[in-house]
């Protein structure tokens, strides 16, 4: 399982990377390898405004449909249009060509709540 340490986790198995004005946010590996391949993404628009916690989108996959849970409040300033034609860049590359969305955070004080690399990963074994 690839766990990179620059980015924060959440238990329901999706990523954040914090940037300069926004965070980008994706699935985890373990989630990937999970629902198997993965044949459509559905991400919402930008300019569309969340809570943490809420559902934000769905992943469908060969075995399974899963919903999308956001990890910060904010406002979706990007989502990734490749995916659009090639959703499984969420399996060969979680990380990096397979992110989700862009949001621009609203409360900087929820980055607090997200577990570390080593805290995921022991919540996942």
């Amino acid at each position: 399982m690839n766990t990179p340490d620059n980015l924060l986790y959440t238990e329901d198995h999706e990523w954040a990377k914090y940037g300069n004005d926004n965070v980008t946010i994706g699935i985890t590996d373990f989630a990937q390898s999970q629902l198997g391949d993965v044949i459509f993404v559905e991400l919402p628009d930008v300019g569309e405004e969340f809570n943490a916690g809420d559902i934000f989108g769905e992943i469908e996959a060969v075995k399974t449909v899963s919903e999308l849970f956001i990890p910060i409040s904010g406002t979706i300033s990007a989502v990734n249009e490749d995916l659009e034609n090639l959703p499984d860049k969420v399996n060969s590359d979680p990380y990096n060509e397979g992110w989700l969305i862009k949001i621009t955070p609203s409360d900087p004080d929820e980055k607090d709540e997200l577990m570390n690399f080593l805290s995921y990963e022991e919540f996942v074994s």
